[in-house]
């Protein structure tokens, strides 16, 4: 059986603990056997590097030197990594190791929570495949991104909230090798409400089992 360990936790605005259980529900009706867990030391847990998939949900923290060095290398033996929002690239801002491997990192949302428009750019591949372009509403996530990602959907900035970044087309979605391992992100996702947009829901659902190894 593939197994799959969640780890949450930090800034509670982003409703880790729901989000978690929705992810695990997910998981669980396609067959894994999930691990839940709320701390870091998770990480730097030897016997991660056995696991499947591996999803962080945790914003605004800190990680420790080997937690940070276990993972990463877990990822590259292999383990997929799949998460989202600020639970996966807000997550520890201090630890360039942790950002090499997602590819991307958090810096603003102008405007905080607004309407904006989700653009799909690789309709052929099959985590987008049969999805059209959407309106969502959320933190539109401005982001400083891996050249490397392979950018499934993007965002454009209207300039409203940011006039110097009027016209910026930033990425919204990708996936990206860590290693041997899959890695897959998506910005949308602020509460645990968004599970409730099936573009949204389906963008993630199909990254996290094309991320599992």
């Amino acid at each position: 059986m593939r197994e799959a360990m969640i780890v949450w936790g930090g800034w509670a605005g982003h409703e880790p603990e729901q989000c978690a259980g929705i992810v695990a529900g997910m998981l669980v009706s396609h067959g894994f056997k999930v691990r839940v867990e709320t701390t870091t030391r998770a990480f730097a847990d030897p016997a991660i590097a056995g696991l499947s998939v591996i999803v962080p949900i945790f914003t605004m923290s800190t990680i420790e030197k080997d937690e940070a060095a276990n993972l990463s290398q877990a990822v590259r033996g292999g383990v997929g990594l799949a998460g989202f929002h600020g639970g996966m690239c807000d997550a520890f801002r201090d630890s360039v190791e942790y950002q090499f491997m997602t590819g991307g990192q958090w810096v603003a949302h102008p405007g905080n929570v607004i309407d904006f428009r989700v653009n799909i750019a690789r309709p052929d591949d099959p985590v987008v495949a049969g999805l059209d372009d959407f309106d969502y509403r959320s933190e539109q996530y401005y982001m400083h991104v891996d050249p490397s990602n392979e950018v499934l959907a993007t965002t454009t900035f209207s300039g409203e909230h940011a006039p110097w970044i009027e016209g910026v087309r930033m990425p919204v979605v990708w996936k990206r090798k860590h290693g041997h391992g899959r890695v897959f992100y998506s910005a949308l996702g602020h509460v645990s409400k968004e599970f409730e947009v099936p573009q949204m829901r389906t963008i993630f659902e199909r990254g996290l089992l094309w991320a599992t190894r």
